[in-house]
């Protein structure tokens, strides 16, 4: 028996998706109308709880893809990343970020910077100081070691401080048999 190929839904299905179920269809019915089973339609409607999601949008402060062709322009010029900033109208703190995350000076480009700047801004994102190895090298991994270490510490104090605080309150502030009696 071959394996099929199940394709995802468009951004335009998904319109219509949202749109049929805030009509009301059922999830059968919304599967039929797309060629594909209705647990498939479940899986994309019960995560948001039945309301449509918001729509992705940037935020306006994120570099826009305009900006990102002055920077592929200028880096393609060798215009230094502080020039550049300066004719965008940015720090060049801003400009250097972009350009190292994406490929370095020598090969910077627009679109494809975009496209990672886009799914980079996705959420949920992944911890960080999870993914930390006790064993990393250097300065700033010492650092960053010390960091977690010292953050479990300050944790263990104060969780024995909450439970003397506990021990303490069911000692000294039950109530006394003798003050009920009648």
């Amino acid at each position: 028996m071959g394996q099929r190929f199940h394709r995802g839904f468009t951004a335009a299905e998904k319109t219509e998706l949202w749109d049929r179920w805030k009509r009301g269809e059922s999830l059968k019915a919304i599967g039929r109308a797309f060629g594909k089973p209705s647990s498939s339609i479940y899986f994309l409607v019960a995560p948001h709880g039945g309301i449509r999601p918001a729509q992705r949008r940037r935020s306006r402060l994120a570099l826009t893809l305009t900006e990102r062709e002055v920077i592929s322009r200028g880096t393609t010029a060798h215009h230094s990343a502080r020039s550049i900033a300066k004719l965008l109208g940015r720090s060049p703190s801003t400009v250097c970020r972009e350009m190292s995350r994406n490929g370095g000076y020598d090969s910077y480009r627009a679109a494809l910077a975009d496209e990672k700047a886009w799914a980079r801004a996705r959420r949920p994102k992944c911890l960080q100081i999870g993914e930390q190895s006790a064993t990393t090298t250097g300065r700033g991994g010492e650092a960053q070691v010390g960091l977690v270490a010292r953050a479990d510490s300050r944790l263990a104090e104060e969780n024995e401080a909450s439970n003397q605080l506990q021990t303490w309150t069911r000692r000294y502030t039950q109530p006394y048999p003798s003050q009920y009696r009648s």
